[in-house]
């Protein structure tokens, strides 16, 4: 907590200096970001808005480029990273989602000049990897192991992790660590793949789930790889008449999750505050471009947190200010 707070009052910092001093660039930046149907990536989205001040204060720019759906997704963001390349931008924000086809674009945006933050997805060797100034965000399979720590200490027995994006790294590092967790324990889990077509379909993930609870008595327990899903994922659970003896918990979290944990309908939310993703990794890019600034943290973690009955309250509070 203290280094994020020595982080803010630095940026902010070099923000006020902008007002009275022309940088030497004016750093011009691309955000790459995942669908507008993505509730998540609305986080992310504000966090780079609210950056987005400073960044113009000392002349430059920052362009969101964002996927239009899931559908096509490799392909799709590597085209992002080409459009970015073509845009001529100095500095690129990119969640390393499938490193073996994004790799090879972000290299050749490097190879053009432009300097790259990994944000939410890569994790802090990848961006080591690359040459990446940094990695923002998660890193995903900790995260895994915290949720299926969580589900053991609360004595769930078999945990069905839903994967509504199979073969994106990060998303299958969040369910093996849920799985190596709870096998480090003695217990079960496994993931149940759905096509990336599924993702934010209610009634294709809640269908899924039922089927899966109803075939298997055992499974105690039901993690979602995004908040969105854990809402169908809440309807499947209420259609297989599992309520009271499925535990419901999501990696990341929107107001309907937190909604159920503080009815005690959800267990708990795995948070990695993609508000700060979005904030931080813009402004840390566009200090990087202005003024040759560099932290000595590496990478910059913001999460994971879990979210429970014990810090409902507080974290309601910050949805209600549009950051959480």
């Amino acid at each position: 907590m203290k280094s994020l707070k020595l982080m803010f009052g630095v940026l902010v910092t070099g923000a006020a200096l902008a007002l009275g001093a022309a940088s030497s660039q004016a750093a011009k930046i691309a955000v790459v970001g995942g669908s507008n149907d993505d509730a998540f990536w609305n986080k992310i989205k504000k966090g780079l808005d609210d950056a987005r001040p400073g960044v113009e204060a000392n002349g430059g720019s920052v362009n969101y480029l964002r996927l239009v759906n899931y559908d096509n997704f490799a392909p799709d963001v590597v085209q992002l990273i080409r459009t970015a390349i073509s845009q001529k931008v100095d500095g690129l924000v990119i969640p390393d989602w499938v490193p073996e086809a994004e790799d090879p674009a972000i290299k050749d945006a490097m190879k053009a000049g432009i300097k790259v933050i990994l944000m939410n997805a890569g994790g802090g060797d990848k961006a080591k990897e690359l040459g990446a100034i940094n990695y923002v965000g998660n890193e995903e399979y900790p995260a895994g192991l915290a949720g299926g720590d969580y589900f053991a200490k609360h004595d769930k027995k078999n945990v069905l992790c839903i994967n509504t994006l199979p073969g994106t790294a990060n998303i299958e590092a969040r369910c093996k660590g849920i799985k190596d967790s709870m096998e480090k324990a003695g217990l079960k889990s496994h993931q149940l793949p759905l096509p990336s077509t599924s993702f934010g379909n209610a009634t294709a993930v809640a269908e899924a789930i039922k089927a899966e609870l109803l075939k298997d008595a055992s499974i105690d327990g039901v993690i979602t790889i995004s908040a969105g899903d854990a809402d169908s994922a809440a309807i499947g659970i209420k259609q297989a008449d599992k309520v009271k003896t499925v535990g419901l918990a999501s990696f990341d979290m929107n107001e309907a999750n937190l909604a159920r944990i503080k009815d005690g309908t959800q267990v708990f939310c795995i948070d990695q505050q993609p508000y700060l993703q979005g904030y931080l990794a813009t402004s840390l890019l566009a200090s990087a471009i202005d003024f040759g600034t560099s932290l000595p943290t590496f990478p910059v973690l913001t999460g994971p947190g879990i979210v429970d009955s014990s810090n409902i309250a507080a974290t309601l509070t910050g949805v209600s200010k549009g950051a959480r």
